[in-house]
């Protein structure tokens, strides 16, 4: 089986705490299945820090990437990178990507994931949305991005702040085909 290979960005926007726990899963799987990349823009440093009152500490097994780094192996489209999850998602990175700016790292992978028709997965955070956002956010998903909002289920009865986190976390992980136990929605046909 061909290893999974999956870039996470994580932006300044608000919501350190689901890339941690997005970050804590993808570690947690077999090394074997998946290799993961990751990138910061500067803003998610000191965001990270605030809200989660530490530092960044990688997971075992993945490569740290600054965003400023066009050697990178997926900044490239010959590259065999298959999907890029971008949480949080800012609305300036956002903006950036729809736009076509490729200024930086996390831009230019999302674009190369773009037009090579991979999957790019950003879960923007920021709330309420103007029209320029609605704009830009229509456009990625003209361009074949998936947009899955930080909005948390309450449905599974979430205990703490990090279950409430771990439902949208469930989500990106299962839109990027990444195996898991995900909480879904139980009809009983009643």
């Amino acid at each position: 089986m061909k290893r999974r290979k999956i870039i996470v960005a994580v932006t300044g926007a608000s919501g350190s705490l689901y890339a941690r726990l997005l970050l804590g899963r993808l570690g947690s799987q077999p090394g074997n299945k998946l290799v993961t990349a990751v990138i910061f823009s500067d803003n998610s440093k000191e965001i990270w820090k605030h809200e989660l009152r530490g530092d960044f500490v990688l997971p075992a097994g993945m490569k740290l990437y600054e965003n400023n780094d066009f050697n990178a192996p997926f900044a490239s489209g010959s590259s065999d990178w298959d999907t890029m999850i971008i949480c949080p998602a800012s609305m300036g990175t956002i903006g950036r990507i729809a736009g076509g700016i490729s200024n930086d790292l996390i831009a230019r992978a999302a674009d190369v994931m773009l037009k090579e028709r991979r999957k790019l997965i950003v879960v923007p955070r920021e709330t309420p949305w103007n029209l320029i956002h609605l704009t830009n956010l229509k456009n990625l998903t003209e361009a074949g991005a998936i947009v899955c909002p930080a909005n948390p289920s309450f449905y599974t009865l979430p205990e703490s702040v990090n279950d409430l986190a771990m439902t949208v976390v469930e989500r990106v992980l299962d839109l990027a085909m990444i195996e898991g136990d995900h909480k879904r929605w139980q009809h009983d046909g009643k």
